[in-house]
């Protein structure tokens, strides 16, 4: 009995214990499960550190060091000719071109008054130092060294075409503006003779096909003293003009003393045109005179106003109506000044005259002071493209530019393609139309190759070749060469004070608008994405982490 009994003692002080220690079991199973979880994750996010870093590292050794290239020849190992491809222009559609061209099925040939690239989206922000101009521009030479096939490059302009005798003339140039200079409409200068004593050099090139991918000028819209007084936004040379012009205006004004009419009209900046352009660089420029110039220069900051004129009923005329009324709120709430249904007439050296459309359907005149003016509305064509419209007889009709078939071919010829935006198309004039416009025109190359392929084997076919087979793909290919589609992904605009809005398609049955911080966020992300080179997207993302920190500066330079 009393073993039974210590039996039943022993076993109740055992459940006893155990349920005392159950709560001190589950604390330490807890600890180990929040350890263990604790210790993946901060593995996990070192290898994806370490591979982030990692496959950057990559691409920019990858960027840094080009493969050896195939070199140009006269002809095919086949005996075919290997033809001439002259790329006229280093923009959007010229650049898209090339990057996805095989250029070891052509002698490649780049001409262009700016040997490079410039990542015209992100042009607003630099005037007021937001992000640095070298930030944004890829050398020509670093994207025709990283084809597959040699590609000449020459810095000049062409000034003829010859489309009968498939000659380009083309001539030295070593500045670019944007087309306007006083009462000089030429969209480049050379300086070479200045200190060298070499003459201006001028040649002519000859092509088996040719893309015209020279762009537009800033258009004045034949405006009284609008080429003379503003200053475009359109080449790396103005947004140092403007940068420059800025900060003298503001020196200037401090000088005078608070109340002098001198004064008020050296601070006023205006903004001519209601687009995209006009838009983010009033934003931009807002935001320099809010985050930085109230602190480093307050005696002048808070007298500075950014008007921004548009013709239109209202701005962002491509967007959701919704986001052109939220930019409207955003624009108040920063104190950007928006007129509206106001068309400038002239422009003098000190005033805007302007016709504003009342309410009631009348007008009025307006004087609209200035100390900076800012031209960003509307698109001419260059010498260059008039000159070719002159000498095809299908292109007499064309005023705004080189009219194109499905295929970018330009009407009345058959081996001279243009693209982005010195035609006239049926499509916006913007940078995604150019861009796919050279994706397309790649493709199509590559197809105009197998074409010539195969007709130069049909007319010296070999003892094993089958030529009926051979003559049916022909045909075939003939007959199914493919047309370009333009696919719209939407439109994206910076409106200040941190915000962006956005007009997005998603696939073909859903549009996606948005305006606010978050979009913003979206807009930096989608351009750093569009950049051309990881080279460029480290430096913008730099650019960014730097005016967070240290804000812009208020240098001239």
């Amino acid at each position: 009995m009393f073993r039974t009994g210590a039996r039943r003692l022993l076993s109740s002080s055992t459940r006893i214990l155990n349920q005392s220690s159950a709560p001190q079991a589950i604390k330490v199973q807890q600890k180990g499960f929040f350890a263990k979880t604790w210790r993946y994750t901060k593995l996990t996010t070192l290898l994806a550190v370490a591979g982030s870093v990692g496959f950057v590292g990559y691409k920019v050794y990858n960027e840094s060091h080009p493969a050896d290239q195939i070199k140009q020849v006269p002809e095919f190992e086949t005996g075919q000719k290997k033809k001439t491809l002259v790329i006229l222009g280093s923009g959007w559609g010229s650049i898209s071109l090339l990057k996805n061209l095989d250029t070891t099925l052509y002698n490649v040939v780049v001409v262009s008054p700016r040997n490079y690239f410039l990542f015209t989206p992100l042009l607003p922000s630099c005037p007021t130092g937001t992000v640095e101009l070298r930030s944004i521009v890829e050398p020509v030479r670093s994207i025709t060294r990283r084809s597959p096939g040699e590609v000449i490059y020459l810095e000049a302009e062409a000034t003829s075409i010859d489309p009968v005798n498939n000659r380009v003339t083309i001539k030295q140039s070593t500045t670019v503006h944007s087309g306007h200079s006083g009462k000089d409409t030429s969209s480049s200068k050379s300086t070479v003779a200045d200190y060298t004593g070499i003459d201006e050099i001028t040649t002519s090139l000859s092509y088996d096909y040719l893309v015209v991918g020279v762009g537009a000028q800033p258009s004045t819209f034949g405006i009284p003293g609008v080429a003379e007084n503003s200053v475009f936004l359109k080449e790396v040379s103005d947004s140092v003009t403007i940068r420059k012009r800025l900060m003298d205006v503001i020196e200037a004004a401090n000088i005078l003393p608070k109340g002098d009419s001198e004064r008020k009209r050296l601070l006023s900046i205006v903004v001519c045109g209601g687009g995209p352009t006009g838009v983010e660089v009033a934003g931009e420029l807002q935001d320099y005179i809010d985050q930085d110039l109230k602190k480093w220069m307050p005696e002048v900051a808070d007298e500075l106003k950014v008007t921004l004129v548009e013709a239109l009923p209202n701005v962002l005329n491509m967007f959701n109506a919704k986001l052109v009324e939220y930019t409207k709120e955003v624009f108040a709430e920063t104190n950007i000044i928006l007129r509206t249904n106001t068309m400038v007439k002239k422009v003098s050296d000190k005033n805007v005259h302007a016709s504003h459309k009342l309410k009631d359907g009348s007008t009025e005149s307006v004087e609209i002071p200035y100390g900076l003016l800012i031209w960003a509305t509307g698109n001419a064509p260059r010498d260059i493209t008039r000159d070719l419209i002159s000498k095809v007889d299908e292109q007499k009709n064309a005023r705004r530019g080189l009219l194109v078939d499905e295929r970018m071919l330009l009407d009345g010829t058959d081996n001279i393609f243009a693209l982005g935006d010195c035609t006239f198309t049926k499509y916006a004039p913007t940078a995604q139309v150019a861009f796919q416009e050279g994706i397309f025109l790649a493709k199509h190359f590559a197809k105009l190759h197998e074409l010539e392929s195969l007709k130069y084997t049909l007319a010296n076919p070999k003892p094993t070749d089958n030529t009926d087979r051979l003559t049916k793909k022909l045909t075939k290919l003939e007959q199914k060469l493919p047309v370009f589609q333009y696919n719209h992904q939407g439109s994206l605009a910076y409106i200040g004070s941190e915000r962006a809005v956005a007009d997005l398609v998603w696939g073909d049955w859903s549009n996606i608008t948005s305006g606010g911080s978050f979009t913003y966020l979206f807009w930096r992300s989608a351009y750093i994405y569009m950049c051309l080179s990881v080279k460029n997207q480290i430096l913008v993302c730099f650019d960014w982490v730097k005016v967070s920190l240290f804000g812009r500066d208020c240098s001239k330079e």
